[in-house]
């Protein structure tokens, strides 16, 4: 009989197989929005039955990649939400400037568009060559996009529309040139990335930071794993360090929350201050 539509219990089937098998843990990412990306992608790849999708997932590697790259959300741009980027160059800048060596950390950074606007404001700020950004995601594939330092020549005009609204002062064409239909950023800007895989759910702190950027990447998952993302930042960044979260994602309720202190400027940035 031909399946149409993934059940619960078979997703609980297919989440077990990925973790024995890849290590990769999805168990805690919040159920409606991943059981809706399974099923879309069952759907998309004409699956006749769920048997037929679990053992292609289970034997091969390559549709494993697919599958991780799928159900990960990968939307992203250059300054996105302007308004965190002014908050950025105006609040946290020049406290890291004070720093001798400066370590910032995006976590679930997916193809890299805000690592790389992050470059931008250190650039301008006259801070990159004393820093490190390190960009990491569960998905390898996103990585490698990161790592080429290409995005669609067709965004460019909104990524300059959003710089500008940064406070961004230069001519924003000046940090890529036009590659056939690829707009290539600057290897100045890519020589202070390191880019790793890095798995929220499972992986430890590596390294102590004074900025984390964690955006729009907490909104798929439940509250136990919200939670364990936090203690993990949390670990992960010097005292006074800064939290930057994405637009509907909240600090409060967490077990951390008490150690953080929210700027005062409407944005989601929080300082540890314990």
């Amino acid at each position: 009989m031909e399946n149409t539509y993934i059940h619960d219990h078979e997703i609980d089937i297919l989440l077990n197989d990925v973790v024995s098998l890849y290590g990769y843990d999805f168990s805690e990412y919040a159920r409606a929005s991943l059981g809706r990306r399974i099923n879309r992608l069952f759907a998309l790849d004409k699956f006749p039955s769920f048997a037929e999708f679990r053992y292609k997932i289970r034997t091969d590697a390559d549709y494993f990649s697919r599958f991780v790259e799928e159900i990960t959300v990968n939307v992203t741009e250059m300054f996105r939400d302007p308004s965190f980027y002014k908050a950025l160059r105006e609040e946290v800048l020049p406290v890291l400037a004070t720093h001798p060596f400066i370590r910032i950390w995006h976590a679930g950074c997916s193809t890299g568009e805000e690592v790389f606007s992050m470059a931008i404001l250190l650039q301008e700020a006259n801070l990159l060559h004393k820093s490190l950004l390190y960009a990491t995601d569960i998905n390898p594939k996103v990585l490698e996009k990161l790592r080429t330092g290409m995005f669609p020549l067709s965004q460019m005009k909104q990524y300059s529309e959003n710089y500008i609204a940064s406070g961004g002062k230069e001519d924003f064409s000046k940090y890529y040139t036009a590659n056939y239909e690829r707009a290539r950023f600057d290897a100045s800007l890519s020589k202070s990335i390191i880019v790793s895989t890095h798995n929220l759910v499972s992986d430890r702190s590596f390294n102590e930071f004074q900025l984390i950027v964690c955006r729009n990447v907490l909104i798929y998952f439940d509250r136990p794993l919200k939670d364990k993302a936090f203690v993990l930042f949390d670990e992960s960044l010097e005292k006074l360090g800064f939290l930057a979260l994405g637009s509907k994602e909240n600090l409060k309720f967490s077990p951390v929350a008490h150690k953080f202190r929210q700027l005062d400027n409407k944005q989601k940035i929080w300082r540890k201050i314990e």
